[in-house]
């Protein structure tokens, strides 16, 4: 072991570990801590350790072969499935692209106490295409500081929040180990099911993949590669350690705080403080639902406006890094499936694009609470996408013909499948959830309909699956 090798293959993880880390994210830990208190971060661990090991598969594709995930795709699935994964990444990168300038807007009007609406604040955000295009030019090792640089501003304006509200550490410890859900109704298991929805993103499957290209390694010498697959898993044990320690920090403040509190509560509170949101929250005994916006006021009200400001810096750190990160995740996307090199001044333009005006129509004529309400509906999206970038993942490791040696073993083939299964099936349970709290008939006509192409292409990529994992039975016709 090397710790100057170590620092050699350190970057690609700690960009990856960003999606872990996006306002989507956040958002998902502070419900979590607000509706079930400490009794779900037991379900934050597994859901981290589960994306660690399928990032292992994702950046192991791209160490033996050379190619990235969406190379593979290209030269290994016929035309139109090709077309339609294609398709379905870019959806899951303009739906991540979306969650993050809603966050990064939410962030610039909670800093500049209102002055500049949540319309203005989407505006800004345009601004990031040219701020990643400026630091691209430095090359990768520059701007892989610049998000080590973020992360740490994440990890210190959520850890202040940690200090200031000093959550129980034993809760905090028998919540992580011991798991349980004691008391637990429909509501904390749809937050469950959302923690694993926010946490394991479909594109950074390819976003993995094709940044650990960036490091040289002989692939002609098989020790190399196996060296190069330990200090990449290493390097994303750490990351993903980071990124899991900033999401506790966000879960634990909000559970010691704001668990079992009711609107009134609130309001009382912040009218106590004077605080210019107190409409925010009615004057009943509703229990306290909040989201991004919200969860900034409520710290506000109780730990007085630095721990609001904090906050909105920790939020728009979190949205400026995952826009950057989905930035590389679809150029590397379109090149891979279309074998099309856009520039990337072109490809920012495209989906910044895509993702801003929807939510700027929002923005205009809605308030905050349909803003943040966008995020369930972007969760519902991102969930759907995850078969078509852990399915790939999972196949094309699996074969020799591929992966030569380091094809997948018995291990990695049954224990991958049984936690791709196991995914997939919590995200369909958080999708029907989701369309069955819509309460309209027409959409669940639309629903089913759309439900039967989306199984039926879902089948095709795991009838392949399954016969590059051994069903060779399977392989008629």
């Amino acid at each position: 072991f090397s710790f100057r090798k170590l620092w050699a293959f350190t970057g690609p993880g700690f960009l990856m570990s960003i999606a872990y880390l996006d306002p989507g994210n956040i958002e998902s830990d502070l419900q979590s801590g607000a509706v079930a208190g400490f009794k779900l971060l037991w379900v934050l661990m597994l859901a981290t350790i589960i994306g660690l090991l399928l990032q292992r598969l994702a950046a192991r594709l791209g160490v033996v072969t050379g190619l990235h995930l969406a190379e593979v795709c290209n030269r290994q699935y016929q035309k139109v499935p090709r077309i339609i994964l294609w398709l379905m990444v870019e959806l899951a990168i303009i739906g991540s692209d979306m969650q993050e300038v809603i966050g990064s807007a939410i962030a610039i009007n909670l800093l500049s106490v209102g002055k500049i609406p949540l319309w203005g604040g989407v505006l800004i955000t345009i601004a990031d295409t040219f701020m990643f295009l400026f630091l691209d030019k430095y090359g990768l090792r520059k701007l892989e500081a610049f998000f080590g640089f973020l992360i740490t501003i994440m990890a210190l304006t959520f850890g202040y929040e940690y200090i200031t509200v000093k959550p129980s550490q034993e809760n905090l410890l028998k919540g992580l180990f011991i798991p349980y859900c004691q008391n637990c109704g429909t509501n904390q298991l749809e937050q469950a099911v959302g923690i694993v929805g926010a946490v394991i993103m479909p594109h950074n499957m390819y976003l993995h993949s094709a940044l650990v290209k960036s490091r040289q390694v002989n692939r002609a010498n098989k020790r190399e590669i196996r060296e190069a697959n330990k200090y990449f898993f290493i390097e994303s044990c750490i990351a993903l350690f980071v990124s899991f320690i900033i999401n506790i920090f966000v879960v634990t403040v909000f559970a010691e705080a704001f668990f079992e509190k009711t609107n009134a509560d609130v309001n009382n509170v912040c009218v106590n403080a004077s605080s210019p949101h107190s409409s925010l929250f009615p004057n009943n005994n509703q229990t306290l639902e909040v989201d991004i916006y919200k969860g900034g006021v409520v710290l506000g009200c109780y730990f007085g406006p630095a721990a609001l400001y904090i906050w909105a810096i920790g939020i728009l750190a979190a949205g400026q890094s995952s826009t950057m990160t989905g930035t590389y995740s679809g150029q590397f996307v379109m090149e891979g499936f279309l074998n099309l090199r856009w520039s990337r001044f072109a490809r920012v333009l495209l989906t910044r694009s895509i993702a801003i005006t929807p939510t700027l129509f929002v923005s205009i004529f809605q308030d905050v609470e349909h803003l943040t309400g966008m995020n369930d509906f972007l969760n519902v999206l991102m969930s759907l996408q995850l078969p078509f970038a852990l399915i790939p993942v999972l196949t094309f490791t699996s074969l020799p013909s591929v992966m030569n040696d380091f094809a997948n073993g018995l291990f990695w083939k049954i224990g991958g499948g049984l936690l791709i299964l196991l995914i997939c099936s919590i995200n369909m349970y958080f999708v029907v959830t989701y369309v069955i709290s819509l309460n309209h008939m027409a959409l669940y006509i639309g629903a089913a309909i759309l439900s039967v192409i989306y199984l039926s292409f879902v089948a095709y990529l795991s009838w392949l699956c399954l016969i590059a994992l051994g069903a060779s039975f399977l392989a008629c016709g």
